[in-house]
């Protein structure tokens, strides 16, 4: 038999990990997220600031961080350490490091973009030459195909 120490290790994960138990809503955050659910569904353009007050003119002592979490809401924007490798994926070497560039088609680049548009996304592909930073190619397509 393998000890527990021995598992989180060969899973990666922390000892802590393994022994976290959850805890449970208290039965008031489950009544008021009932509450929040119902109101919701009769008014679902009421977002955190009017469901607060709503809440509050129903003489609940909530906070808009509170309803935050119980409406389940979260900003979407960057987390910390996105740009973390995973330990096994292999690096390539930045050929160009040391490099002096000091002629046209020496070094070129690509790279794709998308652009919003009303209905949908177009991809803009562009190739440019670093010396001169010249547009030697470019195209736009409604697919990545290209």
């Amino acid at each position: 038999m393998i000890s527990i120490s021995r598992q989180c290790e060969l899973l990666d994960i922390n000892r802590s990990s393994y022994y976290y138990c959850p805890k449970d809503e208290s039965s008031y955050n489950l009544m008021m997220m009932k509450l929040i659910d119902e109101q919701y569904t009769l008014r679902p353009f009421y977002g955190m600031p009017r469901m607060t007050a709503w809440l509050r003119r129903g003489g609940h002592l909530v906070n808009p961080k509170r309803v935050r979490r119980l409406m389940g809401l979260e900003a979407i924007y960057p987390k910390p350490r996105l740009s973390q490798s995973c330990p096994g994926h292999k690096r390539h070497p930045y050929l160009l490091k040391g490099l002096v560039i000091d002629h046209s088609d020496q070094v070129w680049c690509s790279d794709i973009s998308y652009i919003r548009l009303l209905h949908g996304f177009v991809y803009l592909t562009v190739v440019i030459d670093w010396f001169s930073r010249y547009v030697l190619s470019w195209d736009l397509s409604i697919t990545l195909d290209k």
